[in-house]
């Protein structure tokens, strides 16, 4: 079963409505639903394709963030083969927040970071929700260090609400992290291709998408901040979070329109949690597709191109 989101109610009504006329011919094979589930079918595509073909900002950021959405793991077990973890930072501690190695991408060795947030209570609290700390940071750098020695294009996949704000990882540097990791992105002469999975929040997010192409999926948003912090800023009122998200310009149709991504993943009506393995492989072909078009260039026009997007974008804006 779906877990619904408030605005996904009358799509709710009619499945609830099919699942118990399935559950009645099942108990009394004599009563045939066939016919009304048909139509109750029909009905509940044509209201999700009415709800899903124009969702406000606020109801696309509900979604980056439903709890069935696909993660990382789930990316990194159908994209990857021989995926090998690798963890610490070789000076404090390993954050499992962020996940970092190696492996191959359609035949391709790769390597691969993004950030998990967990599927369920367990989950989550190992992988700090998605927030990394410092030490997932400098786990990533060590492996886009290795990923440039050895010639390796590098993916990241991001997820996070931003970078973990607790008072242990400010102490340890939290912000210095983010700053290099960011720069080290910058430096490397390997392809970097980039996807926003669900949120793409702060420097958190920023850290590891300072790609050559950035990606959103089609209902994932990106933003310097939370619409809840904005509205704490702007208003001291977190409850006003549906007007910052409706202000913040953070979907994808927004940042395609800036020009700070390069395209957008189309998810499955209903989004990603709907049909993760379909979503997983187009991102899978926009990936592979970005890495063709990169592989063609010599290090250093990547990392000039790439360094030069970014000084660009800040024009622009």
């Amino acid at each position: 079963m779906h877990n619904y989101l408030d605005f996904e109610k009358p799509i709710s009504d009619l499945e609830g409505k099919i699942h118990e006329l399935r559950k009645l011919a099942e108990e009394d094979e004599s009563i045939d639903t066939t016919d009304e589930v048909g139509r109750l079918e029909i009905r509940a595509r044509e209201a999700m394709a009415d709800i899903y073909s124009k969702l406000t900002p606020w109801q696309k950021t509900q979604v980056a963030r439903h709890a069935q959405r696909p993660h990382f793991l789930e990316y990194a077990a159908q994209l990857f083969e021989e995926f090998t973890p690798l963890a610490g930072d070789r000076k404090f501690a390993e954050d499992e927040a962020i996940q970092a190695g190696l492996g191959r991408f359609r035949g391709e060795a790769v390597a691969i970071i993004g950030q998990e947030k967990g599927n369920d209570t367990k989950s989550r609290l190992k992988h700090n929700f998605g927030s990394a700390r410092p030490e997932g940071y400098r786990k990533a750098i060590r492996v886009m260090e290795m990923a440039d020695r050895f010639g390796l294009p590098i993916i990241t996949l991001i997820d996070t609400a931003g970078a973990y704000p607790g008072i242990g990882a400010e102490e340890r540097g939290q912000a210095e992290a983010i700053a290099r990791s960011t720069e080290m992105c910058l430096n490397v002469r390997v392809p970097i291709v980039s996807v926003v999975l669900g949120e793409g929040g702060s420097g958190g997010a920023i850290a590891i998408a300072t790609g050559d192409r950035v990606y959103m999926l089609e209902h994932a948003i990106y933003s310097v901040i939370s619409p809840e912090g904005a509205a704490s800023i702007l208003w001291r009122d977190s409850t006003r979070a549906k007007e910052a998200a409706s202000n913040m310009k953070i979907t994808a149709e927004d940042l395609k329109a800036f020009g700070i991504i390069d395209g957008i993943i189309q998810e499955p009506v209903g989004g990603a949690h709907r049909d993760p393995q379909a979503v997983i492989a187009r991102t899978g072909d926009v990936i592979a597709a970005a890495l063709k078009d990169l592989g063609a260039k010599p290090g250093d026009q990547l990392r000039k191109d790439r360094r030069q997007r970014y000084l660009n974008i800040g024009r622009q804006l």
